[in-house]
């Protein structure tokens, strides 16, 4: 995950309030124990100190958004004089606790971690006339959140030749010809979105011939391609399979991706291009050496504020390892660093 998106949060002076909202079960008042929380938060923020100009910044930012859906998806936020720096969903599975820091430097840790564990997936369910195409941001059995959805419908003469029987060889050939047209259609859609929206996958869905049409269309394009054989559009009980399908794959490639990093630690450990403890990463991080912060999957790092802020500001990323490293935290280099 590129920081370069955070960074300005550091543009700005501390001190910080961070404020995590844990997400809810839904329930009939969930508006009320929204607000019967976020007066507790603020006054446990009021007690450690943060001003009234800060406080009333989170009020609007608590009660501008639709209180039900915060209360069901969580939210987190940070603050200062200057107003709300950062305001974004945040779907930490349920039991982790409403949050709050007031702090020289925001408490990202945890944003950072949800951030990582999101697949960015650009789907498309086919049938033989076209697609429906989602961007969607999928946590591991967290969440699907779709961004846009694009239905691209093909010419009707397919079904207008199923009516007619499809009566000759002259026939079959134009309504295969017809189902490859829209299929390419497709793919040109699929390729113009992936090169302007860099998805961590391309997910095809839906009908097996449409599927598989699909998948030579784009056999040339430099595309990680997936496909899910269960789930679809056409009704409530397709939708879910489709969302437990995807839920699933991005598990997968979520644990794929840990493994990868850990495996690249393990090799910088080997060659000197990695390091681990909060006084070293911090040494490498204020030489410019730290070209992606490595963070444990479920422990805080020590000092992991400054060392997120200090990450950000020489534009490092920031990854999660399934390996337990000295401090909870451990960097790849951008080349070696001296220690003390």
């Amino acid at each position: 995950m590129q920081l370069e998106t955070l960074r300005k949060l550091y543009d700005h002076q501390g001190p910080f309030a961070t404020v995590y909202l844990e997400s809810r079960s839904p329930a009939a008042d969930a508006e009320h124990q929204l607000q019967l929380r976020w007066d507790d938060l603020r006054h446990q923020l009021a007690e450690a100190g943060a001003p009234d100009s800060v406080l009333e910044s989170l009020d609007d930012a608590v009660y501008a958004a639709e209180l039900t859906q915060v209360q069901s998806t969580g939210k987190v936020l940070v603050a200062n004089t200057d107003g709300v720096l950062l305001d974004d969903a945040f779907d930490a599975s349920q039991g982790t606790g409403d949050r709050i820091y007031w702090r020289d430097a925001p408490e990202l840790g945890d944003y950072l971690r949800e951030r990582d564990r999101v697949v960015q997936m650009l789907v498309a369910i086919t049938d033989q006339t076209g697609a429906t195409i989602r961007q969607l941001h999928v946590a591991e059995s967290h969440r699907v959140d779709q961004r846009s959805s694009t239905d691209i419908d093909g010419d009707d003469a397919v079904s207008k030749l199923r009516e007619n029987g499809m009566a000759h060889s002259r026939i079959q050939n134009r309504a295969d010809e017809v189902v490859r047209q829209n299929l390419r259609d497709v793919a040109d859609h699929i390729t113009e979105v992936a090169r302007r929206w860099h998805p961590d996958v391309v997910v095809l869905a839906g009908e097996v011939q449409g599927r598989s049409a699909l998948r030579e269309e784009l056999a040339d394009e430099q595309l990680a391609l997936r496909e899910i054989e269960k789930g679809g559009i056409e009704d409530d009980t397709a939708e879910a399979i489709l969302t437990e399908e995807l839920q699933s794959l991005a598990e997968e490639l979520t644990q794929q991706r840990m493994q990868d990093n850990t495996q690249r630690y393990e090799y910088g450990l080997a060659h000197n291009t990695a390091l681990s403890g909060a006084d070293a990463v911090a040494q490498a991080a204020e030489q410019g050496a730290v070209e992606t912060l490595l963070l444990e999957y479920d422990r805080p790092a020590a000092n992991e504020a400054e060392l997120v802020a200090a990450a950000m500001r020489t534009g490092a990323e920031a990854r999660l390892v399934e390996t337990e490293v000295e401090d909870g935290v451990a960097a790849l280099l951008r080349f070696e660093a001296a220690t003390r």
